[in-house]
């Protein structure tokens, strides 16, 4: 765990209550030799708020993170409001992230919501190492539909889930999986999203899943996002986000 300033290079609004950030530091990255895993997140201090804000990596370059955040509450809409040129407090990288090691030639790689940014980074990992992953990425409507295209660009079979159906399939993510037929997936989204993917592909099928968990230092020191496995306590920021489905007790 690192503890440093990035600078903003970029901060946009990309779809209804959602901006991407980009944080540069070339130094950071030159000098600590840094290395990210897709699922790993960031914790961010913002002035004059007491809890940092834990956000997932979406992407990265040898110098740059990429973040994706929706504003949820006064933190997240005093980020939305930084320039580029303004600097932030980082802790990085935290959590495990996922395991590119060993997966399938087709793995389905489901995000919902807040849990679609780190998908990205784990699609482009996965076909840079000769994958072909499916992206399935669930919002509630239209208007919230963020990175179809970026997705597509990569080189991922890109599928658009929306509860109102005003794009893409009708529906919840769990309603297109039993089409694409795959063995192993990678998931990351609230609990009842992640829960009804597990009652819905086979049972046989390899899953790994990216927990949501408030979180006071984002590091294993507080124990406060600590939950139950088949192996004991796990803490979503240390041993997760990610955690192995054979290992979770719903």
């Amino acid at each position: 765990m690192i503890d440093s300033n990035m600078q903003i290079a970029s901060n946009k609004k990309i779809a209804d209550k959602t901006y991407e950030m980009v944080l540069e530091s070339s130094e950071l990255f030159q000098s600590q030799g840094i290395e990210i895993k897709p699922g790993q997140f960031v914790n961010i201090k913002i002035e004059g708020f007491f809890l940092r804000r834990p956000i997932s990596i979406c992407d990265w370059s040898e110098n740059t993170i990429t973040i994706i955040y929706k504003v949820v509450g006064k933190g997240t809409e005093k980020m939305s409001q930084m320039l580029a040129g303004d600097s932030l407090d980082v802790l990085l990288t935290l959590g495990n992230g996922y395991d590119v090691t060993d997966v399938t030639e087709r793995p389905v790689c489901i995000g919902g919501g807040a849990g679609v940014p780190p998908m990205y980074g784990l699609c482009k990992s996965l076909i840079a190492a000769g994958k072909k992953p499916v992206a399935v990425i669930g919002f509630n409507t239209e208007s919230e539909v963020f990175y179809e295209q970026e997705f597509k660009a990569l080189g991922a079979e890109t599928v658009v889930v929306t509860a109102d159906g005003s794009v893409g399939a009708k529906g919840f993510v769990t309603d297109v999986l039993g089409e694409l037929g795959g063995t192993e997936y990678f998931a990351c989204g609230p609990e009842p999203m992640l829960k009804a993917i597990d009652k819905t592909v086979p049972a046989e099928a390899v899953g790994h899943f990216s927990f949501e968990e408030r979180m006071g230092c984002g590091f294993g020191a507080c124990m406060g996002c600590s939950c139950k496995t088949k192996y004991g306590n796990k803490r979503i920021c240390k041993e997760g986000p990610v955690l192995e489905r054979s290992e979770i007790i719903w």
